[in-house]
């Protein structure tokens, strides 16, 4: 491991991992990096080859940096870039973020999915050894820092207290209050049918049909705030809930919640869902879910549990070819 000398406020650090070593260890155990400087500060790079304790999948390779200077409020921009076999680096294993050290209730900050080990050896490996490329950016804590934005705060204010709603849906027997004006911003559907010479653009209530009243209700928050509440707000089963999110997404035209929902959903592939979220991921074109749920599929164990599933029987009925290519990759 090599570190530069630090600069006005940051520090960089070249962490180069062993690969024949790091190849051979297990869920949450680490390894971590020398000591470097950045803004007067001392910090430290935690690497989890198969992923931390808490979360870990023993398919990603987990990253996080730690304060080791005894200080409170260090604000800090953290980057990682994985270093190609060509030395650049890459732009798809990239990550940055800006979060304040140490975290409340705990010691590092990062991501546990940082990169796909299966990607490691491909792609990365040099000379027996991956190297990845940290950064940190101290901000300084002497120069006023503006405030959050607050209008997406405002604007879910504003769908709560139901001020100045001009039209509702009934979604399964509940009745959604909404501001036209705002769902015609986001959504060229509901701009079309709200404004357009659809019959509904004169109707002060509309029924919808084929959507669950839950995920129409996180889809308007995440319209008027940009934002999807925590994984745990929105209910177990989670994945059950971003493909009911994923359809209405789809069905309005709003490409953002979708891809967040496909990447949501690319987390929580497991046994039980894998062939539900496959015909979800075929039926509304999500080429990336289907490739995670296409590799998923393409471990023998994995296959042989996934096929006692209802899911299972649902991807025979709807793609019965696809069904039959994933069972001649696997051999049988």
């Amino acid at each position: 491991m090599r570190t530069s000398s630090s600069m006005l406020g940051s520090g960089f650090l070249e962490f180069k991992l062993n690969y024949a070593q790091i190849h051979h260890l297990g869920i949450g155990d680490v390894v971590s990096s020398e000591s470097f400087s950045a803004g007067g500060f001392l910090w430290r790079i935690n690497c989890y080859p198969r992923g931390d304790k808490v979360d870990g999948d023993n398919e990603h390779l987990s990253i996080y940096l730690q304060l080791l200077t005894k200080s409170k409020n260090v604000r800090a921009i953290f980057d990682a870039s994985v270093v190609c076999r060509d030395g650049t680096l890459s732009s798809s294993d990239a990550l940055r973020s800006v979060e304040v050290y140490p975290p409340r209730g705990g010691i590092e900050l990062g991501w546990k999915r940082f990169v796909k080990r299966s990607d490691l050896e491909l792609l990365y490996v040099i000379n027996g050894r991956v190297t990845i490329l940290c950064g940190v950016i101290v901000i300084d804590s002497t120069l006023p820092v503006p405030p959050q934005p607050d209008l997406a705060s405002h604007l879910g204010h504003l769908l709560d207290s139901a001020l100045g709603t001009d039209v509702s849906f009934v979604v399964g027997g509940e009745v959604f209050h909404a501001h036209r004006a705002v769902l015609a911003a986001r959504s060229p559907v509901l701009k079309a049918e709200l404004f357009g010479a659809m019959a509904d653009a004169a109707m002060p209530s509309i029924t919808l049909h084929d959507i669950e009243p839950a995920a129409f209700k996180v889809m308007l928050q995440f319209m008027y705030t940009d934002a999807l509440p925590s994984d745990d707000e929105l209910g177990d089963p989670l994945t059950e809930m971003m493909m009911h999110l994923l359809v209405a997404a789809d069905r309005f035209a709003l490409d953002r919640l979708k891809v967040i929902c496909e990447l949501k959903l690319c987390e929580n592939v497991s046994v039980q869902t894998v062939a539900s979220v496959l015909v979800c991921a075929e039926t509304y074109g999500c080429p990336k879910l289907k490739r995670e749920c296409m590799d998923f599929f393409a471990v023998k164990r994995n296959f042989m549990k996934a096929v006692a599933t209802d899911g299972f029987l649902m991807l025979l009925q709807k793609f019965p070819t696809l069904a039959v290519d994933l069972a001649r990759t696997v051999g049988l």
